[in-house]
């Protein structure tokens, strides 16, 4: 049963519809206000798009599980489902749910909350550091672009960067890294990741479609597009400041859904994390014909 969040209020300090993307740090987007046992609530900012960034929450998500577990258990890895389109116009509560500590491993599920109900769940795993094999399969491609020989950015407010070194049907590879210098902590560049990892998987689904639209204001009059579920492994650290390289597939639309897989490589060559994202796209039409 869904619970009751109409009565809730925002905390102190929590502020909702007054700041945009721009104005605010990637480290003030992640302090989470506790509000009760295993409770944090999340500010929220405005996007040019409107709605809030599914990056956005599952970053935030992940933050109230780090929150709930040892800091030497890390998150290998995560699954989220986007329930229903957040809005930026009151915070979000996210509530954890302690499902397993154990010695090697300890999982946690998040569910994030408005006021109309569920917008997001979320599954993490986390991991202590073992000392085992470490073999590399995937590599970066080959005659790859450079992000500083890209002379077009792609990022939006304050927080991102990202430099598109191929498009075209069936494949992408971005550049990407945060633009604000985080602290020493690979809890918050787990975070970080998890965040940006959402901006990097739509164009290659939107350039795969038969209608071919590269520009990304036609295509939000063309398409009605959303993240339906996101999925990250992290296979070593991490810097988030550093630019990473989202070498993604896309493996056919079916339903209006797409997927994609992809991989996120260092500017050296190493692999650092993979990703797989089912992705809507759905051609927009007439009001009279919809359903």
């Amino acid at each position: 049963m869904m619970a009751d969040t109409s009565g809730w209020c925002y905390p102190s300090g929590i502020m909702a519809n007054e700041r945009t993307i721009s104005d605010i740090s990637f480290l003030e987007l992640l302090r989470l206000e506790p509000h009760g046992p295993d409770t944090f609530v999340g500010e929220t900012v405005r996007y040019p798009w409107g709605g809030l960034f599914g990056g956005q929450v599952v970053s935030q998500a992940l933050r109230a599980a780090q929150h709930t577990v040892d800091p030497e258990h890390r998150v290998h890895s995560l699954h989220a489902y986007f329930i229903r389109r957040g809005t930026h116009e009151e915070p979000v509560r996210f509530e954890v749910d302690r499902i397993r500590n154990g010695r090697s491993f300890t999982t946690r599920r998040v569910v994030a909350r408005q006021s109309g109900g569920a917008i997001l769940n979320l599954s993490c795993s986390f991991q202590i550091e073992e000392d085992e094999a470490d073999v590399q399969i995937q590599q970066l491609p080959p005659n790859l672009v450079l992000p500083q020989d890209i002379a077009e950015d792609l990022g939006w407010g304050s927080m991102i960067e990202r430099r598109v070194a191929a498009l075209e049907p069936g494949h992408s590879a971005i550049w990407i890294r945060l633009s604000q210098t985080l602290p020493d902590d690979p809890q918050l560049h787990a975070c970080a990741t998890a965040f940006f990892s959402d901006s990097v998987v739509t164009s290659v689904v939107r350039a795969s479609h038969p209608l071919h639209v590269t520009d990304r204001g036609l295509a939000r009059t063309t398409f009605v597009n959303a993240s339906l579920d996101h999925s990250l492994y992290f296979q070593r650290d991490i810097d988030a400041n550093d630019w990473l390289l989202a070498d993604v597939d896309c493996h056919g639309l079916v339903g209006a859904r797409g997927l994609t897989v992809g991989n996120l490589f260092s500017a050296d060559g190493e692999q650092k994390a993979s990703v797989v994202q089912e992705v809507l796209m759905r051609v927009r039409k007439p009001k009279s014909e919809r359903r």
